[in-house]
């Protein structure tokens, strides 16, 4: 597995690399001190899995990084790292394609969970957006008992408005165009719907709610 790390702090990217490493033998990091060197290492591996990205880096801001490096490598998963919880900051970069967020205040245990996540296909934000999501709609299903486990069921309206239109097979960018939501608050709302339904991706999340019966 090849991961691009793309930090201006060496220091930094030291400690990330032997983390990143403890994944598993075969992972080979890529590290780059600019957004240009990243790409750089992209266009000279063809079998890049992640590109991890700080949000500020000399010469371009964390957004323009991950505009210019989806439009050159758009099958390349980036998960942005800053030093910032800003849900601004949050929001701008999913609203260009970021699959996640870490804070570099993380754990290393949430760091590598995280990026295990947008590795199978999910999308990882940090909890205080998630919290700040749910505190901001009101709750649409009572909650119920489930057999995986001992949690209720709760999703917002807007999450089961989302729902539907993942089970219709549409994308995010379609789904964001008919709720006339922008392609990151879509990413946000898919995130809880993932962390309600205990599932990881677009796939389970479809095959658990209709378990479930919300669908």
């Amino acid at each position: 597995m090849k991961i691009i790390l793309a930090d201006d702090h060496a220091l930094f990217r030291e400690g990330a690399r032997h983390l990143l490493q403890q994944m598993g033998k075969d992972v080979e990091v890529l590290e780059a001190g600019t957004c240009q060197e990243a790409i750089a290492h992209a266009n000279q591996h063809e079998d890049i899995d992640l590109a991890l990205l700080d949000l500020h880096m000399p010469g371009v801001t964390g957004v323009e990084c991950v505009i210019h490096f989806q439009a050159a490598h758009p099958d390349v998963p980036i998960v942005v790292l800053s030093g910032s919880e800003s849900r601004p900051n949050v929001q701008a970069v999913l609203d260009v394609g970021a699959l996640g967020y870490i804070p570099k205040s993380s754990s290393s245990q949430v760091m590598l969970s995280a990026i295990r996540l947008v590795l199978s296909g999910g999308i990882y934000l940090p909890p205080l957006v998630m919290d700040h999501e749910l505190a901001a709609t009101e709750v649409m299903t009572a909650p119920q008992a489930t057999s995986r486990g001992q949690t209720s069921c709760c999703l917002t309206e807007r999450q089961m408005d989302v729902l539907k239109l993942l089970a219709a097979g549409k994308p995010n960018k379609l789904i964001a165009r008919e709720l006339g939501l922008g392609e990151g608050t879509i990413k946000v709302h898919l995130a809880g719907i993932f962390r309600t339904l205990e599932v990881n991706n677009r796939t389970e999340a479809v095959m658990e709610a209709q378990r479930r019966k919300l669908l």
